[in-house]
């Protein structure tokens, strides 16, 4: 089977299966708050200044900052949805060495980090402090029900990382001064806003692609884990 055909299948059937496991909607959050700290992280790699982020109910989530060049700009918008689609390497690269436990932690660190350096008021704070409680329980119940839990997160985290640039390439043709990133980028380049959302949706399908091979690799090696299981049985 062609390896996108493949990625467009696994995204689509990641996509319906998800939405049939009770809330699993709001650990989508998740990937909200890798991609406005990705932008803030950025900001303070180029000197700028962090003001604050904001996660809201419906999944978007604001950066507010201060920059004082156009190449630190640049830069920073480009950082949110590059470090999303990069994360979901991280999380699969994680799963594929069997380190779900640790995955975890660094997951609970970087919600930790952002509510207590950047995410002050609102629905965000609360999010962030109930996620990394879950998070806690799920780490000491271990097993299966932690690995099934830290999987759901990758995919999650998988699925929002395409979707994103995928909303962001219909907003771009639909409302092109309102496209968030892209409109950024726009303005600041004077190159369109639907060619920065092409661009985006590009990174995130090469790194979701990436993502995947390190899943299918493991199912691999578990079918052959069993069937040499087996043959010692016989």
């Amino acid at each position: 089977m062609n390896k996108w055909l493949k990625v467009l299948l696994y995204l689509v059937g990641a996509a319906f299966l998800t939405r049939l496991i009770p809330f699993s909607d709001w650990f989508r959050m998740l990937d909200t708050m890798v991609h406005e700290l990705g932008h803030a992280v950025v900001t303070l790699l180029v000197s700028g200044r962090v003001l604050s982020i904001e996660l809201n109910p419906d999944h978007s989530g604001v950066t507010y900052s201060v920059l004082t060049s156009g190449w630190s700009q640049l830069v920073v918008s480009l950082a949110g949805y590059i470090s999303a689609s990069l994360f979901a390497i991280v999380l699969f690269y994680g799963y594929y060495k069997q380190k779900q436990a640790a995955g975890l932690v660094v997951i609970s660190v970087l919600a930790l980090a952002s509510l207590l350096l950047f995410v002050r008021l609102g629905y965000g704070r609360w999010w962030l402090i109930l996620f990394i409680g879950i998070n806690v329980i799920f780490y000491f119940i271990g097993g299966w029900v932690r690995n099934f839990y830290y999987l759901l997160l990758a995919f999650l985290c998988l699925e929002e990382s395409v979707m994103g640039p995928i909303t962001l390439l219909l907003r771009s043709v639909t409302y092109p001064s309102q496209a968030g990133d892209a409109t950024n980028l726009a303005e600041l380049t004077s190159i369109p806003s639907i060619v920065w959302a092409l661009l985006f949706l590009g990174i995130s399908l090469l790194c979701a692609l990436t993502a995947l091979k390190f899943f299918w690799k493991d199912r691999s090696q578990s079918r052959q884990r069993n069937v040499r299981s087996t043959s010692t049985f016989n």
